[in-house]
């Protein structure tokens, strides 16, 4: 039998899932200006592929009447009923794989990044909406240890870029060590090679270093990293260490990487006074098209300019993040690319 193959994200897709944010999870605060953002991310998005939305039940009629007089595409969206904690659909939602070219779906358990936060809906969720018919004719496959889909990048070759800050963390997956991780991860998504960063963190990250925060692959082996060029930064000495890592790394074929930074934002401060994550390499691809976050910053235009050199020929779009950073994470971590063939029949 083929092995399975976890397809790089600038693969063809059928669809990206999102979890629609409520008044029962932490947006409760900034609850229409975060839906603002998500009804504004569906009209980008539905452009280029379809999408999945999970959205509570008593909200169904509503959120489908908001999106209709926006004029969304609705035969291109598809709402579906299901409860949970939060929206970030990254880390709770399944991780496609390719066996004998037919997608197959990976249900990882989430502990609400080592138990910090609830999680008891979000864990059931990819579930749910399988029971639910939301991915047609596509198995699902129940996976017995924790792992989050913005800890780990692969470039569909043979290699996986990750952090042992995260992979490795007692909070996760406490009875297996290193090598048992590594060939849990080699069997599920038919990788050769795993890269591991031992630098590289962003202040008030709650992910425990989510390798989509601070280094993604991209096609041609280029790696878009942050960079930080502040000597006065905290942040200084471990990116720039991380920086020196990625410049040793090659792939599963030996192959050296082309590093191209992303610009530093400064700090961002929330209403509260702390600092937030925010970083641009937390964007996402999707089919010819690549999103970019924004967070009305004076490195916005330049990170938009480093993302289309990585991206030659793609659609490049700014999506304003700010108000999603408030919560600590970004636009990667509130989507889940779907690949060709968990919707539709390539064929």
């Amino acid at each position: 039998m083929e092995q399975p193959r976890l397809p790089a994200e600038w693969e063809p897709q059928d669809a990206v899932l999102l979890t629609w944010p409520h008044r029962h999870s932490d947006w409760a605060s900034m609850l229409e200006e975060v839906t603002a953002l998500y009804e504004g991310l569906v009209t980008v998005i539905s452009d280029y592929a379809d999408l999945i939305v999970a959205v509570p039940e008593a909200e169904l009629d509503t959120i489908e009447a908001r999106l209709q007089a926006m004029n969304a595409p609705m035969d291109v969206v598809h709402l579906r009923p299901a409860p949970s904690n939060d929206t970030w659909a990254r880390d709770h939602g399944p991780l496609t794989v390719l066996v004998e070219g037919k997608p197959r779906l990976l249900d990882f358990r989430f502990n609400g990044w080592g138990g910090k936060f609830a999680h008891d809906l979000d864990n059931e969720l990819t579930r749910r909406l399988h029971r639910d018919g939301a991915f047609p004719e596509v198995e699902l496959q129940t996976q017995d240890w924790v792992l989050e889909g913005g800890s780990i990048e692969v470039d569909g070759r043979g290699t996986l870029l990750t952090t042992e800050a995260c992979l490795l963390n007692a909070n996760r997956n406490p009875t297996l060590s290193r090598d048992d991780i590594e060939a849990r991860l080699k069997t599920a998504f038919g990788v050769r090679k795993i890269n591991w960063l031992s630098h590289g963190h962003l202040a008030g990250d709650d992910t425990d270093s989510h390798i989509d925060t601070i280094a993604r692959l991209c096609p041609n082996n280029v790696i878009l990293y942050m960079q930080c060029d502040d000597p006065d930064d905290e942040h200084y000495q471990d990116l720039q260490a991380m920086e020196a890592e990625l410049a040793t790394m090659t792939d599963a074929d030996g192959r050296p990487y082309q590093l191209l930074p992303l610009p530093w934002p400064g700090p961002v401060i929330s209403d509260d006074g702390d600092r937030l994550p925010a970083t641009y390499a937390n964007f996402l691809i999707i089919n010819g098209a690549v999103l970019v976050p924004q967070y009305d910053n004076p490195a916005d235009e330049q990170a938009l300019e480093q993302v289309m050199q990585a991206f030659p020929g793609y659609h490049i779009f700014g999506v304003p993040c700010s108000v999603l950073i408030e919560q600590g994470g970004s636009l990667h971590c509130i989507t889940m690319q779907l690949p060709e063939g968990v919707l539709y029949d390539p064929a």
